[in-house]
């Protein structure tokens, strides 16, 4: 018998749905020329291989958030992943058109979705083996203040956001735009539940770091 996958080596949601949708591959594959959607493609799929390569080495569980409070955070996402990177979904207006054939829209989207890819790869080497794909607290956490830390509690979320935007712009969607509020919304539970295991962990320290941070958005000032 199998043993099976521990809960902190399984991809988050929207990644196996990228991947078993093949949406990134064929995409690439499809095109001689790289044009806008091709280059997104790309960069998923480098975000797709460092996130495979980085799951290789965390630490162990000391906690973890109970099944069904996860899944208040993972159903939207799901839900999202599949309306943004799935190829088979078939509505009426959601499927509308927003800018049609607008090259400067479609250099702002390869160039939010590389932004956001770039900033959330960074900020998860910052993290290192603290880092878990579901609500819990590890072996020996540490409160990483350095980095993209330094000025967001939730980088890798904010990264994200930015490269779904991005990636939302390119493919022209009303249906996309719905998916990224999704993914915020999947988002914005799962980093209040964070936030309640690390103040809960770090106590009084944690508290200080979040008067000086922001949650999604950076903060520059204090």
């Amino acid at each position: 018998m199998r043993e099976p996958v521990p809960e902190h080596a399984r991809p988050m949601p929207f990644l196996c749905c990228l991947i078993r949708n093949n949406c990134v591959l064929n995409s690439v594959l499809e095109y001689e020329i790289m044009d806008t959607s091709s280059i997104v493609s790309v960069l998923w799929m480098i975000f797709a291989a460092v996130w495979l390569i980085a799951w290789l080495r965390t630490k162990r569980t000391q906690e973890r958030a109970p099944l069904s409070s996860r899944l208040l955070y993972a159903v939207p996402v799901m839900i999202g992943s599949y309306l943004l990177f799935s190829k088979n979904v078939a509505f009426g207006w959601p499927r509308v058109r927003l800018f049609p054939g607008n090259p400067v829209i479609d250099a702002i989207a390869v160039f939010l979705t590389a932004l956001g890819i770039g900033f959330a790869i960074w900020a998860r080497f910052y993290l290192g083996t603290n880092w878990s794909s579901a609500v819990s607290v590890k072996v020996g956490h540490e409160l990483i203040r350095t980095g993209p830390y330094t000025w967001v509690r939730h980088p890798i979320y904010s990264g994200l956001l930015l490269a779904l935007l991005g990636t939302a712009l390119e493919q022209d969607r009303v249906i996309a735009l719905i998916a990224v509020a999704l993914f915020w919304l999947g988002f914005w539970i799962k980093s209040r539940m964070e936030e309640e295991f690390m103040r809960k962990t770090f106590g009084e320290q944690y508290v200080e770091y979040r008067k000086s941070t922001g949650a999604l958005i950076p903060r520059f000032r204090q």
